[in-house]
């Protein structure tokens, strides 16, 4: 990652840190995190990992048509690349587990990525679903904040991008010899010649990723498990916010949840600092939960969410006696093959 990305996320976080907690008193959100019953954290914790159990069999059934890896393998795997995310710069979790499944089970790099970005896909839709969902109810706790019509913009052109991702990438697995043809007439003739043969062989591994949507079962069922996997995480939100003292319904959390998700799609600096926190609490206090309130419990559930992934994650990777420079020392000297 260049430095003027990493330095651009740090500010991005850092603003939206000063916009979430400006106009707060510091001394009433530490109130709230004293007052809070922390054992709440537990089933929390539990539910989210059945979260994760959930998304590595998304993965493991991505993946069953270029080889069957089974979902307890996955699981590993898939909290070293939330491990990754939450440490490192610009997502690069997902090339990290993309680079272990390659070194553990010898599937292409290219074609861990194709489902990977599937898996990117089909959560977005299931983030704006939830937040298209719960518009009404958002608009009609918050009609004069003008807080509604940002978040309305959102949603429709957040729809309009990941619709046209989907079907774009339906269209790839349905038609995968036209899809390539297509690749090699407009996009290979631009490429340098001394990479054009390396790159159409990564192509040719990529597509072989989407062999899972060649069919509307396989839609439906990592559509279905996607929709679970965030129902599960929006259960973390209910059960965390039962260790403060404020009630919303499942439904606010499940904006909230989206609306979080979505924002962590802006650069930020490792951890999704700021991008996480700042709608968080912005959602809460639409919905009526005193801003420290709404700033302890963000603040705990991100930690929450944080935490024990990453923990897991570390114990993960070392067990791989991996570190992050000879991944990249080794990425780079193998290409994304």
């Amino acid at each position: 990652m260049k430095r003027w990305q990493f330095w651009l996320g740090a500010i991005i976080s850092a603003l939206l840190l000063w916009l979430a907690l400006r106009g707060l008193h510091l001394a009433d959100v530490w109130q709230a995190l004293r007052g809070a019953n922390y054992l709440w954290l537990l089933p929390g914790v539990a539910v989210y990992f059945l979260a994760v159990w959930a998304r590595s069999w998304r993965w493991h059934y991505l993946l069953h048509p270029v080889k069957a890896i089974s979902t307890a393998t996955m699981f590993p795997i898939v909290a070293i690349g939330y491990m990754g995310n939450n440490i490192y710069p610009a997502r690069a979790g997902e090339l990290l587990r993309a680079y272990v499944l390659k070194r553990r089970e010898a599937v292409s790099v290219s074609a861990s990525l194709a489902t990977i970005v599937v898996e990117r896909v089909f959560d977005g839709v299931v983030m704006l679903g939830f937040v298209v969902f719960n518009l009404p109810a958002l608009a009609a706790v918050t009609a004069d904040s003008g807080f509604v019509g940002s978040i309305q913009q959102v949603a429709v052109y957040g729809s309009l991008l990941f619709a046209v991702a989907l079907v774009a990438f339906l269209l790839a697995a349905a038609f995968p010899r036209r899809a390539q043809a297509l690749f090699h007439r407009l996009v290979a003739p631009l490429l340098p010649e001394r990479l054009r043969g390396k790159a159409l062989e990564v192509v040719a591994r990529f597509w072989d990723g989407l062999e899972s949507l060649r069919s509307g079962r396989g839609v439906f069922m990592v559509f279905l498990t996607s929709i679970v996997i965030w129902l599960l995480e929006t259960g973390k939100y209910w059960f965390v916010m039962h260790a403060f003292d404020f009630q919303v319904d499942f439904f606010a959390l499940m904006l909230m949840n989206g609306i979080v998700n979505l924002a962590t799609t802006i650069p930020s600096a490792p951890g999704y600092v700021g991008t996480f926190d700042a709608p968080g609490i912005a959602v809460l206090e639409a919905y009526g939960v005193p801003g420290a309130m709404a700033a302890g419990y963000t603040l705990v559930l991100h930690a929450a969410l944080w935490l024990p992934i990453t923990l897991l994650g570390a114990y993960y990777m070392a067990r791989e006696s991996l570190s992050w420079e000879r991944v990249q020392a080794e990425m780079a000297r193998e290409g994304a093959s």
